[in-house]
């Protein structure tokens, strides 16, 4: 009886990886590219019609207050694996590679037995990435080429699927689902008729890559059951003016839904602060894992089982830049209603791939914002708070939501402002951040140059026989 009761005990004991594999959950990841929160139904937009995440925000659980590490595709997405920010893992720039060295989250799914296969954009370029068994980087069609994958192999044991689909990355969509004249545009935009035709574009996109997501949460109901997370979120807000590159709310605060039937509670949205580096360290506690310790990413598990209402009391964001388009380092802290802003670069310009390069589907419209601000003094002041910052930017967030106040020139927020800047100095210092600009910013003591662009070469005329 004694061997028999000291048995039951070392059991009660063991990590939940080694219980059977049918009692761990199957996650689904699904990635949405360049979406703020605003931009969605779940968080205010009259427009857009985005059904998928009603459903899964029904039947689980909503953030309001969920942010990404940074603004920008590769280093967003880099601390999602790694569940460092950007400082630590080192993808600092967009379009650039981690440390050395630097380790990978998902091998830890790997090793408590699931079969992780990837499809779409999930890490920066569709590229490979630690402790993935399957990766497709097809940009279009994921869902299908989902199910194709998965009637082929017959997979024992649970199943780590990340679905990334590029929209409503540039460049949008010719097609318009909705109608410009009657769309509403964000209160910072400049109201045009470009501006208008762009938005409805956007908009369609969106509604496409919800659409979707409908398919493979459909694939994911019919292969698991009830036994599966569906986590929806994007990685940073769209290509639009403050929000990509910026670390204003609209290029920082993502949506972020969680949905495991009979284990989150239906229908409840949190105030929990959550970035994303904290994604898969959640994922895998949720899985019965151990998350390493190291790390900048903390579990919130309790959050989603309704064992606490709270779980970061600040959030930190960062941008660099991207290569020669946007060069404007900046930092960011959040605590409680009010977020500090660090411009290091004042003395530079603020630009993006938008506005210097004005393609269509991406930034054409910015041609009607620039002749604009030449008659319109509105027009006028809303380019220029875009290409210039002042160093120091202290927002609150419940009185003004859109971050058109800046507080920090204010005497009675001077202690405030004092004492956020403190705690963004200690922290990119305990992160090793160098707080520089990946290359020499334009500064505005000159005109923001022209992009140098190389000439194409002419396709050789076929010779008449």
């Amino acid at each position: 009886m004694t061997k028999i009761l000291l048995f039951i005990v070392a059991s009660l004991l063991l990590p939940v990886p080694w219980l059977p594999a049918a009692e761990k959950p199957n996650i689904v990841v699904f990635i949405s590219d360049d979406l703020g929160r605003l931009d969605t139904s779940l968080h205010g937009s009259k427009d857009v019609r985005t059904p998928t995440m009603d459903r899964l925000a029904a039947g689980g659980m909503t953030f309001d207050n969920a942010y990404v590490a940074s603004p920008s595709c590769c280093p967003s997405r880099f601390s999602l694996l790694t569940g460092l920010m950007p400082a630590r893992h080192g993808a600092h720039p967009n379009h650039s590679q981690v440390k050395p060295g630097t380790r990978f989250l998902p091998p830890i799914l790997k090793k408590m037995g699931y079969r992780i296969a990837s499809f779409g954009k999930v890490a920066h370029g569709n590229r490979d990435f630690a402790g993935m068994d399957f990766n497709s980087p097809q940009k279009t069609g994921m869902s299908g080429e989902v199910v194709k994958h998965f009637k082929k192999k017959q997979i024992d044991g649970p199943i780590c699927l990340l679905v990334g689909d590029r929209r409503p990355h540039v460049e949008w969509t010719k097609e318009m689902n909705y109608d410009p004249k009657a769309v509403s545009l964000p209160p910072f935009f400049i109201d045009t008729r470009e501006t208008r035709e762009h938005w409805a574009r956007y908009l369609t996109d969106i509604e496409g890559m919800d659409e979707e997501m409908g398919r493979v949460l459909k694939f994911a109901k019919e292969k698991f059951g009830d036994n599966f997370i569906f986590l929806f979120t994007s990685d940073h807000g769209g290509q639009w003016p403050f929000g990509k590159w910026n670390l204003y709310d609209y290029g920082t605060r993502v949506p972020l839904v969680v949905y495991w039937p009979g284990k989150i509670e239906a229908g409840v949205r949190t105030d929990a602060m959550v970035s994303w580096v904290d994604i898969l360290p959640t994922l895998i506690d949720l899985a019965g894992g151990k998350v390493p310790g190291n790390i900048d990413g903390n579990s919130f598990a309790q959050v989603l089982l309704g064992q606490t209402k709270t779980h970061r009391d600040k959030i930190f964001t960062t941008n660099t830049g991207d290569k020669e388009m946007n060069i404007f380092p900046i930092r960011s802290v959040r605590m409680g209603q009010y977020k500090y802003i660090h411009n290091l670069r004042p003395d530079a310009y603020h630009t993006n791939h938008s506005d210097r390069l004005r393609n269509d589907g991406r930034g054409a419209y910015w041609h009607s914002w620039y002749d604009a601000a030449k008659t319109d003094p509105k027009a006028a002041t809303v380019v220029n708070r875009y290409h210039t910052r002042p160093e120091f930017e202290l927002f609150d967030l419940a009185k003004d939501p859109n971050e058109l106040n800046n507080l920090a020139d204010h005497p009675e927020h001077k202690g405030r402002l004092e004492k956020l800047r403190a705690e963004l100095k200690a922290w990119t210092a305990a992160q090793g951040d160098e707080l520089l600009p990946h290359r020499e910013p334009y500064l505005t003591s000159a005109p923001i140059p022209e992009i140098k662009r190389k000439p194409r070469k002419k396709k050789a005329k076929p010779q008449s026989k």
